[in-house]
């Protein structure tokens, strides 16, 4: 049904004039089969001149237009045929055509199946239908994942974190800043894997802005070396730990890619200690303050071809830490 119409199918009304326009319809449609379809165009609306009330001439124009990608044009066309013969599916099966062109598979998807009423033997229309059905549900799909990718909301995931925060420490203004840096840390790592399908591997540090020698010690100190092996891992953290002290840090924030841990592979620990996240890409968060260490692992995962994080994952930190512990313990 792709192609231009010939003969007399679905004519209603033919006026006098029908002769010539039958022959600039020939001419039309042997331009169209060329894949001249500029010209095909331009003598179906010779035709209609003369045949104005033709459903094929209009039906055969949209499909010119629908290669020529003037889709309003087309659609127009498509309504006219429709409008001419209501009983006629080719005029339904060209709007579909031009619906789905325009990527509106609901409205594609309500063209092909009258057009499969009023011909329910076309296998053309039913293959149709079964293709628009899976665009349709592939674009709300690929909506919702952008609206996912678009709108990182961690704090929404970390409520519990937050009643938790707020009562061990006696000072809201004190919690409520380690909360935000957490969250604005986890969005950021988020938002850089979305665009990049990576993280750095490095530790963000909360500063304290009185104590704090901010020549000196910055907010973030790269690590990308330090799980390549015991010994790596062991330097590294004795300088975070010593990093920490000497800043005067009120926090910290461990942010890691999976992929580029050698050691220590958190993952596979056994019995309690099981991961029990699969084998999914993503990254590690560790959070450290003096009175609460907590960790996720965010895995991510390609949906339509996009990289997607799903929600933070809670992970046993006596099971699964990527460091210990940076600070010194204190309950209040």
């Amino acid at each position: 049904m792709a192609e231009a119409e010939g003969g007399g199918s679905g004519r209603v009304g033919a006026s006098a004039g029908g002769g010539g326009a039958e022959s600039l319809k020939a001419k039309g449609n042997e331009q169209f089969k060329a894949g001249n379809y500029l010209k095909a165009a331009a003598l179906y609306t010779q035709a209609i001149k003369q045949d104005p009330n033709n459903p094929t001439l209009y039906s055969n124009r949209a499909a010119a237009f629908l290669q020529l990608v003037k889709l309003s044009k087309a659609l127009a066309d498509a309504e006219t045929t429709i409008k001419l013969n209501p009983q006629w599916e080719k005029g339904y099966f060209r709007k579909g055509c031009i619906l789905e062109a325009m990527e509106q598979y609901d409205d594609a998807l309500v063209a092909f199946q009258t057009a499969l009423e009023y011909n329910s033997q076309s296998t053309e229309v039913s293959r149709k239908i079964k293709r628009i059905s899976q665009l349709a549900r592939d674009k709300k799909r690929a909506e919702v994942v952008e609206k996912m990718r678009s709108n990182v909301d961690m704090a929404r995931h970390l409520d519990k974190l937050k009643s938790e925060m707020s009562g061990k420490r006696g000072s809201e203004e004190c919690w409520e800043e380690m909360f935000s840096f957490l969250v604005e840390t986890m969005e950021s790592a988020v938002k850089s894997w979305h665009e990049t399908s990576k993280v750095e591997a490095r530790v963000y540090f909360l500063l304290d802005k009185e104590e704090t020698d901010t020549e000196k010690y910055a907010p973030a100190v790269n690590i990308d070396k330090a799980f390549e092996s015991p010994h790596t891992h062991g330097s590294c953290f004795s300088f975070l730990r010593q990093y920490a002290e000497d800043s005067f840090s009120r926090a910290a924030c461990l942010v890691t890619p999976k992929s580029i841990m050698s050691y220590p592979q958190v993952w596979k620990g056994q019995g309690s200690r099981k991961w029990k996240h699969g084998q999914h890409d993503g990254f590690f968060v560790q959070f450290e303050t003096p009175f609460l260490r907590k960790l996720w692992f965010i895995s991510s995962s390609i949906e339509l071809g996009q990289t997607l994080c799903r929600d933070p994952e809670d992970l046993d930190i006596s099971a699964h830490e990527l460091i210990p512990r940076l600070f010194k313990q204190s309950d209040s």
